[in-house]
């Protein structure tokens, strides 16, 4: 991926920060943040103490580490309730895994990224995952793929001009002539396939979630590892996974 270009605002550095605080879980030190953003450190240390002044950060005195403060949780569950990430779409992606015995997995477009904001895990003892809050690329996902061929055209044709197609799965699809077919394939079928794309083992199958323009607001999806679900055996959960879309669509305040 090219390297994005850092903000030169004081706002822009103070977001800088805090996006990359939320790749740290456990908590990160000022040197460290400093050196991911290319800011000094007089800098950070700077923005930071702003941030932890106004709740949007946490420091461990003991530690000296920053974390991501609970007036983020606060604006995150505002924008959860707005965009229909609530209990009332668990359950049915719960249902989802137990009909599959499958990882069930719900992303959303964020640029040129996917962001995950649900997943729920099979019972199998080896599951895929996908982290809610994470990004994920859009070009080699069954659920990235999705989000592209379903999107506003506008946002389709930028994305299918623009996106990076690296490598990543031994079948990832590089060229970008292959690519706009793929995506022309998967807007006529309805759902998409990626094969070993994004990773060795992992194959998937994901659906839109459409608003009232039949617009993706979001892409369902179930993965699996490879050696325990082949994709004919994927395709064969297709209906089940329509019809929760579907669901998701009504309890979704989406577009």
């Amino acid at each position: 991926m090219p390297e994005p270009t850092r903000p030169t605002d004081m706002v822009g550095k103070a977001l800088a920060l805090l996006t990359q605080l939320g790749e740290y879980p456990q908590g990160v030190v000022a040197s460290e943040l400093a050196r991911r953003c290319g800011f000094p450190l007089s800098t950070a240390h700077r923005l930071l103490g702003a941030l932890v002044r106004d709740g949007f950060a946490a420091f461990d005195k003991s530690t000296k580490r920053y974390t991501l403060g609970l007036r983020v949780f606060q604006l995150a569950q505002s924008v959860s309730q707005a965009h229909g990430f609530t209990g009332l779409a668990r359950p049915i992606l719960e249902q989802v895994s137990a009909a599959t015995k499958e990882a069930t997995l719900l992303a959303v477009l964020d640029g040129d990224q996917q962001l995950y904001v649900y997943s729920i895990g099979g019972p199998q003892q080896v599951s895929v995952v996908g982290e809610p809050g994470r990004h994920g690329p859009l070009h080699c996902t069954s659920q990235g793929k999705v989000l592209i061929a379903f999107a506003p055209p506008e946002e389709r044709e930028h994305l299918l001009a623009t996106l990076e197609l690296s490598p990543r799965g031994p079948n990832t699809i590089t060229n970008r002539a292959r690519f706009r077919e793929e995506i022309d394939r998967v807007a006529k079928q309805g759902y998409a396939i990626a094969d070993e794309e994004h990773e060795a083992g992992i194959r998937a199958i994901s659906v839109p979630v459409y608003d009232g323009q039949q617009v993706a607001v979001a892409a369902l999806s179930t993965a699996a590892p490879a050696y325990r679900m082949t994709v004919a055996e994927l395709v064969e959960h297709l209906p089940t996974l329509t019809q929760a879309a579907r669901s998701l669509s009504a309890v979704m305040p989406l577009g």
